[in-house]
């Protein structure tokens, strides 16, 4: 009786839909003008295209997938029609609907029969709405069960039969059809559920997940497999029916047993890929020249929603080496973080955000802004005054007390030296030397150096303290190591970059960037500079630091209270910033003297295994 009563309520709904139809469509304007259907449906449902969203993913340097972005948790992966297997179409039609080139949308003869099917086999194996309409609801309705959803239903499926051609409407439909687990389309279903790609599944696959979207919770074959099993054997059975399938082949695909392999959402290197999406907003600001950062947010998520591909620099190698060094010489008393640079290629290579870092985390790389201590003496203090006095290593400059006004800096020791060369005043991190070197140049003409840089802390005029690392708000690891690559490439400095290119998903280049260096100071410092980096490395504060290469070179910083420990330096190819400390700062002495930072930068840049043969 049930089933009886279900038909006549149907039969009753087909009934009232023309009439409806015709009341709907002939009120208002479209009586007035005497318009036909077509120019009533154009002006009421104009159906813009719908911006169907797919996967995007993030590449490291070799081409592997090391993120997979996905838009509102929603796993899509478009599939063109061509590239579906007609065993995969043929599954929806025959179960969804049959006479789907012979209809125009609507098909009240095939809803009748779907449910006559239903009621007698006491299921719900054949569907009542026609694939256009399914395809109305998914791309620009919802799923209520009111009277007006479905006469928007019916309308919407009557422009789409007019505006589609029949196989635009069944890729749309096969690519938007619900599967559970937050997968949409057969292209997602196929990776999500079997880890293969569409093409490289068995009949029998295909059968099975076609089970799924006719009543996805209930067919959901993570938690009730029996029951898609019996609905697949359901569906391979209409196959045979078509001739699709002989009898041995339906035999063989029934018996063939299901094995799920569950893909899991690539998610690898969290630090670089968080530093990525960051600079995706950058290159989308770069690309459509957008100020507002708001319009910059909108139109990054709109990209990643069509989907795209990240190229980046990231080099495997030596992100897991980062890891390593983290394990080893971080614990539980301190951060870390770290950047590595290309800077022969100006490629940011590898990333640390902080210990055991996890998506979405505070990035200290790029995120935390530090005191940098007598890391910035080779870029505020050494470099003008080479640049202005044409001083050599070789120069004398006075490492006694001095007092500027009230400011009156020490040397660490509380020692005065008197008359040191400019090497041995670097090697060894005099203080005073570089503060009169930076009172000699002028601060304001000294901090015109670090504008090319664009570093978020600035230097404050008339504090004769930014000469030791006394800035406003602070560097990042990242913005320090980058201003350190002009030591690899004779003064000249370009900005590195992790985004290698953005392509969509038909590998058609979006975006690139187009920096060019520029000479931030001349070859002839750069020469004297390098010499004083590798001094501190060869004979001065980070001899822990050293290893057999072409060349080696960096600067310690402490910021007050040993708050703050850094290492900067760099090799023939690489630039590397490394920074120690407490994200509510705190002292960390004991850090500084058993000497773990310098040893966490010389693991990272190869040691034993020299970075430079990669």
């Amino acid at each position: 009786m049930t089933a009886l009563r279900k038909w006549f309520g149907w039969s009753f709904i087909l009934l009232l839909i023309p009439i409806l139809l015709s009341l709907l469509l002939s009120s208002g304007q479209a009586v007035e003008s005497l318009r036909s259907l077509p120019e009533a449906l154009d002006e009421r449902l104009p159906l813009k295209e719908p911006s169907a969203f797919m996967n995007s993913y993030i590449k490291d340097s070799e081409g592997a997938v090391i993120s997979e972005l996905t838009t509102e948790g929603q796993n899509r992966i478009f599939i063109r029609y061509a590239d579906i297997p007609p065993q995969m179409k043929e599954l929806f039609l025959q179960s969804e609907d049959k006479r789907f080139y012979e209809h125009t949308g609507l098909d009240f003869e095939g809803t009748a029969r779907a449910m006559l099917f239903n009621a007698k086999n006491k299921s719900l194996d054949q569907g009542g709405s026609t694939i256009t309409q399914q395809l109305a609801r998914n791309l620009y309705l919802n799923h209520e069960r009111t009277y007006n959803r479905k006469l928007s239903e019916l309308l919407i499926s009557i422009q789409l039969e007019r505006k589609w051609s029949k196989e635009k409407i069944l890729e749309s439909y096969l690519n938007t059809i619900y599967f559970q687990n937050s997968v949409y389309g057969v292209g997602a279903a196929a990776d999500y559920y079997f880890s293969k790609s569409l093409k490289a599944l068995t009949t029998a696959e295909m059968a099975y997940l076609a089970a799924i979207p006719n009543n996805p919770s209930f067919y959901n074959p993570l938690k009730h497999p029996d029951r898609t099993k019996k609905r697949q054997e359901r569906l391979l059975q209409l196959l045979a029916d078509i001739g699709m399938l002989n009898q041995n082949q339906l035999k063989a695909e029934k018996s063939q047993p299901i094995e799920l392999a569950i893909k899991k959402k690539e998610e690898r290197y969290p630090d670089y890929t968080d530093y990525v999406m960051e600079e995706l907003k950058k290159a989308v600001a770069s690309k459509d020249k957008l100020k507002n950062p708001e319009q910059i947010k909108s139109a990054a998520a709109e990209l990643i929603r069509s989907g795209i591909v990240i190229e980046t620099y990231l080099d495997p190698f030596l992100q897991e080496r980062l890891y390593t060094a983290n394990e080893k010489y971080s614990d539980e008393s301190h951060q870390s973080s770290a950047v590595i640079i290309n800077h022969k290629k100006h490629q940011i290579v590898a990333m640390s955000g902080g210990n055991r870092y996890k998506k979405h985390e505070f990035n200290r790389a790029f995120q935390a802004k530090r005191q940098p201590g007598s890391a910035i003496k080779p870029l505020l203090d050494y470099v003008p005054y080479i640049e202005k006095t044409k001083a050599s290593k070789s120069s004398l400059i006075n490492a006694n007390r001095l007092c500027i006004e009230t400011f009156c800096p020490e040397n660490y020791s509380k020692k005065e030296y008197g008359m040191v060369t400019l090497e041995k005043a670097f090697s060894q991190s005099y203080n005073t030397p570089a503060v009169r070197m930076l009172k000699d140049v002028g601060i304001g003409k000294a901090a015109a150096y670090l504008k090319p840089f664009s570093f978020s802390g600035s230097i404050p005029p008339d504090n004769y303290a930014a000469a030791l690392g006394g800035v406003k708000i602070g560097f990042s690891p990242l913005e320090l190591a980058n201003a350190y690559t002009a030591f690899g490439n004779g003064g000249q400095y370009q900005q590195a970059r992790a985004i290698k290119r953005i392509l969509s998903i038909d590998g058609t280049v979006l975006f690139e960037w187009k920096d060019t260096p520029m000479q931030v100071w001349s070859n002839e410092t750069n020469t004297v500079m390098r010499d004083l980096l590798e001094s501190v490395v060869k004979k001065g504060t980070g001899k822990k630091a050293a290893f057999e290469t072409n060349y080696i070179g960096g600067k310690t910083g402490t910021s007050n209270d040993y708050n703050d420990l850094w290492f900067s330096g760099l090799t023939d190819s690489y630039t590397a910033a490394v920074w120690f400390g407490k994200d509510n700062n705190g002292s960390i002495e004991s850090i500084y003297k058993d000497g773990s930072l310098l040893a966490y930068w010389k693991m990272i840049m190869g040691g034993d295994q020299v970075a430079e043969e990669r």
